[in-house]
């Protein structure tokens, strides 16, 4: 994948135009709060005045990258439509992260979710799953960003460093100077860009196919590229448990995966967790959350039938060059889209590239390390100057990271396989502060870092074939890894309750 990529696009000064009066639009959002910071409450929880119904369209679109934009459609055109399992048990997550985290989050009245823990353990605790989410959110955004910035640059005809470097500066620009306040009502904006531009391309795409729906779902319904369960094998089946341990796709499978991964995913990454904090009270933040499973199924349909669609409408065409399965909707809007409606879609893309992690990172820093560590008796006027050189700083980072992975082929799985890595031993920590009342810190730290060891090792063997251990394993790993070690070793290194007498105490 090499970095000085760049070609003839069939872009028009229409598409461009519909593309810079985005782009103006999204700055224009972030410089119309700079005046209204004034502290880190403003900078960080917008002083939890945003509506609920904006905090969940702005969560739709941290949810929804332009990976997702341009991936889901892939895999439906390639595939099919099991991701549907994933997208069950990761709203079933939502719902039992709203019941059980945020009433914590709210009644310790914290400005990021490591705060609980702090609160909940002690200091060390909190230090280390900041730090553990910058190690995450850090790979994976870099990772996504390289990913939709490719993209992008396929559609502009640019180079991808050059790509880069605008979307980062356009983020810095508008995070910095709005702080989250900008970054919700940007991502409502990013949020109704994509689910129109989607809608549109798909009614678009429909018109092109000889007998529309009807046909696209008898082409690729034959094709099997609309089915939704994946049973796996039968037990007394001789792959029974190879399946099991490597095949993310069987259903109950997918449904645990979803549950638990999409549980570490939202409860324990300030980065989506941050937007459900600027609400006023914990209700409509739990409100928020539960309602944001319609949003992500009317995206998911749409982008879901724009694969199903381009199955039949290349079925249709068998003379028309079809590129690698990654690249069927970048090379659909470029090669086959109108004038406008290409730079809508485009937009939809581009905007979706540059909603990032810098608030989140920057809130991360500032008040679980920063500000307990190194400054604890600064001024706010202070800590809104490190709030936005940390924005600064991070930016910088995230683009370096994604000009470097741009050197790597097949890259993005690997990003999702990094998060299986901490998050679950972030997941295990919460899940011990949330659901125990045993005293724990430094048998904590030593939990989270030992399962988190362990997963990398379990990683690595199965990157390299010498140990078949599905990814998607990880997680749940990890989780009840670090619990079961945070009991164990509690009573020796904080001198807690040993785990027999808690259950005693508990009974």
């Amino acid at each position: 994948m090499p970095s000085w990529f760049s070609g003839s696009s069939s872009l028009t000064w229409p598409d461009y135009g519909v593309l810079v009066l985005a782009l103006a639009c999204l700055i224009a959002i972030g410089v119309r709060f700079t005046r209204e910071q004034r502290d880190t409450v403003d900078f960080f929880l917008a002083r939890r005045r945003v509506p609920w119904w904006a905090a969940c369209l702005s969560f739709l679109a941290t949810e929804i990258s332009a990976v997702t934009i341009i991936s889901v459609p892939a895999t439906a055109y390639s595939e099919n439509w099991e991701y549907v399992q994933f997208f069950v048990g990761c709203s079933l997550a939502k719902f039992a992260v709203a019941l059980l985290f945020i009433p914590a989050f709210y009644r310790y009245n914290c400005t990021t979710i490591y705060e609980f823990l702090g609160y909940r353990f002690g200091q060390a605790t909190q230090l280390t799953g900041s730090i553990f989410f910058f190690i995450t959110r850090l790979l994976g955004s870099g990772v996504r960003l390289m990913a939709a910035c490719l993209a992008v640059s396929i559609l502009l005809g640019w180079q991808i460093g050059p790509t880069i470097a605008l979307f980062t500066a356009v983020s810095i620009l508008y995070i910095a100077a709005g702080g989250v306040k900008a970054v919700v009502w940007t991502n409502v904006f990013q949020a109704l860009t994509f689910l129109v531009a989607g809608a549109a391309t798909l009614a678009f795409l429909l018109t092109r196919i000889d007998g529309g729906v009807g046909v696209v779902l008898a082409v690729a319904g034959e094709a099997g590229r609309l089915n939704v369960i994946n049973w796996g094998p039968s037990p007394g089946a001789p792959d029974f448990w190879t399946r099991i341990l490597t095949d993310p796709n069987i259903v109950w499978l997918a449904l645990l995966n979803g549950v638990v991964g999409c549980a570490a995913a939202f409860g324990t990454d300030h980065d989506l967790m941050q937007r459900l904090l600027t609400v006023e009270t914990r209700q409509q933040s739990q409100r928020t959350l539960a309602l944001t499973p319609l949003g992500t199924l009317l995206t998911l349909g749409i982008y879901l039938g724009i694969g199903a669609a381009l199955y039949a409408y290349y079925a249709q065409h068998p003379t028309l060059p079809v590129p690698r399965p990654d690249d069927i909707f970048p090379h659909f809007i470029e090669s086959a889209m109108p004038v406008v409606l290409r730079g809508l879609m485009l937009s939809a893309i581009v905007l979706a590239s540059i909603d990032s992690p810098l608030g989140s990172l920057a809130a991360s820093f500032v008040t679980d390390i920063y500000r307990p560590v190194f400054m604890k008796r600064g001024t706010e006027h202070h800590y809104l100057l490190v709030s936005r050189l940390s924005v600064v700083v991070f930016g910088v980072i995230l683009a370096g990271l994604a000009y470097g992975f741009s050197f790597f082929d097949k890259i993005l799985w690997l990003a999702f396989k990094i998060a299986g890595v901490t998050f679950g031993s972030l997941l295990g920590v919460f899940l011990l502060g949330l659901l125990s009342a045993r005293p724990a810190n430094r048998a904590n730290v030593v939990a989270m870092v030992v399962m988190a060891l362990v997963n990398l090792v379990l990683l690595i063997l199965s990157e390299t074939k010498v140990l078949a251990f599905g990814w998607s394993w990880l997680v749940i790993w990890g989780t009840v890894g670090t619990i079961a070690l945070a009991c164990l070793l509690g009573p020796r290194l904080d001198g807690g309750p040993t785990f027999d007498e808690h259950m005693k105490k508990m009974a």
